[in-house]
C-alpha cells in the first residue's frame, strides 16, 4: 500500500522520472554496443590481423559509445536526483501543512523529537527510494530483457542459461529482504524513540540538573543509543549477507556461461566473435539485477520511514481544517461590523481521541462583552480544552459556540484568530531577534508600535540595556531571557496585537510572588476595557473577575463571583483553601 502511494508521488515528477529510466536504458543499450565493438576490434586484430589504419572507424565509434554511455549515466543520475528532490519537497510540504492543520490538539499528544525525525530524517530517507531503487526497478527488467532479445538469435543455449539464472537473483533478494524489511522498520522506530527522548531531555535539561537527574538521563540516552547501534548493525549484517549472496550468485551464473561457451569454442562449435561478445556482455546482463538487490535495502529504509509519514497524513483533520484544505468557501464572510464578543457555550461536549472519558460534558456558560471571566478547577478539569475550542484548534463533538449570535464555526479560522490575543503560561519564543518575536502578533508593526507595546508590558528597560536593542537574538524558547522577561515579551505581543478578546492562561502563575507583583500591573492594563477569559491560578486574578466558572470533571459546577462562591462553601472554597470566608492560601488550581 505504501509503495503504491509513493509511486503516486513519483508520478508528479513524471517527465523527470521517465527521463531517468530512458537515459538508464540508453546507457544499457550503449553498454551492449560497447561490448560488440570491443569484441569486433579484438576479433579483427588477433584473428584477422587488421592494422591500426583499418581500425580508426571502429575505435572512433567505440570511443563515442563510451562517451555516450558516460553521458547517459550522468544524465540519469541528475534527473533521478531531481525526481527525489521534487518528491521530498512536495512530501515534506504536505506533511508540515497537515501537521499545521491538525494543530496543537494532535501535536501535544505526540513527541516533538519523533515528529521532527519523521519530517526531516524520514523524508530524507526517501531520497534513495526515488533516486536509486525506483529507477533501478524498471532497469532491472528492461536491460536484461533487451540483452535476451539480442542474445537468443546469436546463441539459443546462452539465452536459455540467462533466462534460467536471472530469476534466481530477485528470488534470493526477496527471501533475504523479508528479514531486512522487519529489521529496517525496527531501526527507524528505534531512531524515532532516540530522537524523541534526546529532544525531551534537552528541553528539560535545566530541570533535570536542578533535581540531580542529569547523569541518570545520560545513561538512559546511552542505553537507547546502544540499542539503535545494535539494530543498525543487524541491518548492515543482513545487507552485507544479501550483497554476498547476490555477488556469488551472479558470479556463478557468469561462470556457467563462460564454461559452456569455452567448451563449445574448444570443440569448434561456436565462432570467436559471438562467443567473445557474449562473454563481455554477460556481466552486464546480471549487473542491473545485482544493483537492484543492493538498492533494495536503501529503498526499504525509505519505505519504513514512509509508513510513519503516511500514518500522520492519514490522521483526520478537524472540521474547520478540512474546509481550509479543500478550499471550499466559508459559510459566512468576515463580519462587516466589529464584534462585541458576546460568547455563548451551548451544551459543549468534547472527547480527545486517545481518552476514554470526555474532557467536557455539556458545558454551557456566557461571556458578556467587556467582562473578565475566570476559569477555575483542578488539573484535567477541562480549562485548556475550553481555550483550545475558542482558538479553533479543535471543534466540539456536540453543542454550539456562538459569538454575537453567530456560530463560531462559520467564521474564517485565520480571521477569527486574528481577533484573539492568546497569552499562554509558557509562551513559545523563537531563536530570532526580539523584534521578530514581537512581530508574530503584528507583522506590519512599526518600531514606534514595538516600543509602545514593550513600555506597556514593562519590557523597555530591559531592551534598552541590550547592546543591539530590538535586534538582539533571544535564543530558542527564549534561552537568553529570564522567566519574567519571557512573560513580559508575551504580554508585549498581546499589547501589540491590540485584540478586543483576550485568552490568558494566567502568565504570572509560574513566577515567584515578587515577579508576579511586578507583572500584575501590566496584566491589569492589558485586561482593561477588553473581553477576557482567564485560566486562573492565583487569587489576585480571581478577585477582579466579573464571573468565575468552577470546573470539575468537564462540567461547570459553580458560577458566580468570588465572595458569593466562598460563602457557598463548595468546590471553589475548597480550591482557594477557605471555609466560611477565611482565606488560607493563594493557589487555586
Amino acid at each position: 500500500m505504501f509503495s503504491r502511494r509513493l509511486l503516486n508521488f513519483a508520478r508528479s515528477s513524471g517527465i523527470a522520472l521517465t527521463l531517468t529510466i530512458l537515459l538508464g536504458w540508453i546507457g544499457g543499450v550503449l553498454t551492449i554496443l560497447q561490448a560488440w565493438y570491443l569484441a569486433s576490434i579484438v576479433n579483427a586484430v588477433f584473428l584477422k590481423g587488421a592494422t591500426l589504419n583499418a581500425l580508426w572507424l571502429p575505435l572512433g565509434i567505440l570511443l563515442a559509445v563510451v562517451a555516450g554511455k558516460a553521458l547517459s549515466i550522468w544524465g540519469a543520475e541528475v534527473s533521478a536526483n531531481a525526481v527525489a528532490q521534487r518528491v521530498k519537497s512536495d512530501l515534506r510540504g504536505r506533511l508540515l501543512e497537515h501537521l499545521t492543520a491538525l494543530g496543537p490538539a494532535f501535536t501535544q499528544g505526540e513527541r516533538t523529537g519523533e515528529l521532527a525525525t519523521a519530517a526531516v530524517e524520514g523524508v530524507e530517507a526517501l531520497d534513495a527510494y526515488f533516486s536509486q531503487y525506483l529507477p533501478q526497478l524498471v532497469l532491472a527488467a528492461s536491460i536484461p530483457l533487451t540483452i535476451l532479445i539480442l542474445i537468443f538469435p546469436i546463441d539459443i543455449l546462452t539465452g536459455a542459461v540467462f533466462l534460467l539464472t536471472a530469476p534466481l537473483v530477485p528470488f534470493f533478494m526477496i527471501m533475504i529482504g523479508r528479514n531486512a524489511e522487519a529489521l529496517t522498520g525496527r531501526q527507524f522506530a528505534s531512531l524515532s524513540r532516540l530522537s524523541a527522548h534526546f529532544y525531551d531531555v534537552l528541553q528539560g535539561l535545566t530541570t533535570l540538573k536542578a533535581l540531580g537527574q542529569a547523569k541518570s538521563q545520560a545513561k538512559v540516552i546511552a542505553d537507547v543509543s546502544e540499542r539503535y547501534r545494535d539494530m543498525t548493525l543487524q541491518v548492515l549484517r543482513i545487507t552485507f549477507l544479501s550483497a554476498l549472496a547476490l555477488e556469488l550468485l551472479t558470479t556463478l551464473s557468469t561462470a556457467i556461461v563462460a564454461v559452456e561457451i569455452g567448451i563449445r569454442l574448444l570443440y569448434g562449435q561456436m565462432e570467436f566473435l559471438p562467443a567473445f561478445f557474449i562473454l563481455v556482455v554477460a556481466p552486464d546482463f546480471y549487473l542491473p539485477l545485482r544493483q537492484l538487490g543492493l538498492k533494495y535495502h536503501a529503498g526499504m529504509s525509505g519505505s519504513s520511514a514512509a509508513k510513519r509519514i503516511f500514518t500522520i497524513l492519514d490522521t483526520p483533520l478537524p472540521a474547520h481544517a478540512r474546509i481550509n484544505t479543500t478550499q471550499q468557501p466559508q459559510p459566512l464572510a468576515v463580519p462587516a461590523n466589529p464584534l462585541r464578543f458576546e460568547i455563548n457555550f451551548e451544551k459543549i461536549t468534547y472527547q480527545y481521541p486517545e481518552r476514554d472519558t470526555p474532557a467536557l460534558r455539556e458545558v454551557s456558560f456566557q461571556i458578556k462583552p467587556g467582562q473578565i471571566t475566570a476559569l477555575v478547577g483542578a488539573s484535567g478539569a477541562g480549562k485548556s480544552t475550553i481555550a483550545s475550542l475558542l482558538l479553533r484548534f479543535i471543534d466540539p463533538a456536540a453543542g454550539l459556540i456562538r459569538v454575537d449570535g453567530q456560530p463560531l464555526a462559520t467564521f474564517p479560522v485565520e480571521w477569527w484568530r486574528s481577533q484573539v490575543a492568546w497569552v499562554p503560561q509558557n509562551p513559545y519564543l523563537f531563536n530570532d531577534s526580539l523584534a521578530a518575536n514581537l512581530r508574530l502578533a503584528n507583522p506590519d508593526a512599526s518600531e514606534t508600535e514595538l516600543i509602545t507595546a514593550c513600555q506597556q508590558a514593562g519590557l523597555m528597560d530591559f531592551i534598552a540595556s541590550l547592546p543591539r536593542g530590538f535586534e538582539s537574538v533571544i535564543g530558542e524558547r527564549g534561552a537568553r531571557l529570564s522567566g519574567g522577561q519571557a512573560q513580559r515579551l508575551a504580554l508585549a505581543r498581546a499589547f501589540l496585537k491590540n485584540a478586543n478578546f483576550l485568552l490568558l492562561d494566567e502568565p504570572t502563575s509560574s513566577l515567584d510572588p515578587g515577579l508576579e507583583a511586578e507583572l500584575r500591573g501590566s496584566v491589569q492594563n492589558l485586561l482593561r476595557g477588553r473581553t477576557a477569559l482567564v485560566i486562573a491560578h492565583r487569587l489576585s486574578t480571581v478577585y477582579q473577575a466579573g464571573q468565575i466558572l468552577v470546573l470539575e470533571n468537564g462540567r461547570v459546577i459553580e458560577t458566580g463571583q468570588h465572595a458569593a462562591l466562598v460563602a457557598r462553601g463548595g468546590l471553589y472554597a475548597a480550591l482557594v483553601g477557605t471555609r466560611g470566608g477565611q482565606t488560607n492560601g493563594v493557589e487555586i488550581g
